[in-house]
């Protein structure tokens, strides 16, 4: 099998770390060598967060280079402009249309750039997905990362029943229920 690669971004507190170890338990799982990088930017104060899932047979590091993404899963639109150069030609792109303000546009120095989700659709293979307003009628905006889990369950060809395995071994069970909740809202919507 020919090694695929996942990148995921977001900004921090977005639940993206919880993100990569469940789609590295459910490679895992599915017999596959996985390596997995974590790389955060001022990640506790909002700041980016990027993380490499890549699995395949045999896989000798865990960092996608531009052009070499398979998936992209971002949790932030801008999270996502800033990634699209990662994305393989025929690749995929999962966006979450949670705003979420960098201090450039907090302080007032710069604005939010206008339309991205319609930019992205233009340049990728995009799905965009309201996954705060899923993750709220699942119980919790926090479950926004497992909405968007189940988005990426939807588009992958390993069987659902191995991503709700991963979500049952890898999520407290105390968060459980609103965390399968979400994922079925996310399935749902991918």
């Amino acid at each position: 099998m020919e090694t695929k690669s996942i990148m995921i971004v977001g900004v921090g507190g977005q639940g993206t770390l919880l993100a990569s170890r469940i789609i590295g338990n459910t490679v895992i799982a599915e017999g596959y060598d996985v390596k997995v990088s974590e790389v955060h930017g001022m990640s506790q104060r909002g700041g980016s967060v990027v993380t490499y899932v890549r699995y395949g047979e045999k896989v000798w590091s865990p960092v996608v280079d531009k052009g070499g993404a398979d998936l992209i899963l971002a949790f932030e639109p801008l999270e996502a402009m800033r990634a699209l150069p990662y994305l393989k030609k025929g690749g995929k792109l999962i966006v979450n249309t949670q705003q979420i303000d960098p201090m450039p546009v907090i302080t007032g120095a710069k604005e939010y750039p206008a339309g991205l989700c319609d930019t992205l659709k233009e340049q990728a293979d995009t799905a965009v997905i309201d996954a705060a307003s899923l993750a709220l009628e699942a119980g919790t905006i926090k479950a926004v990362n497992v909405v968007l889990i189940g988005v990426t369950a939807k588009n992958s060809a390993i069987a659902k029943e191995k991503w709700i395995e991963s979500l049952k071994t890898t999520v407290p069970p105390k968060f459980l229920d609103v965390n399968l909740k979400a994922f079925e809202l996310g399935f749902a919507a991918g």
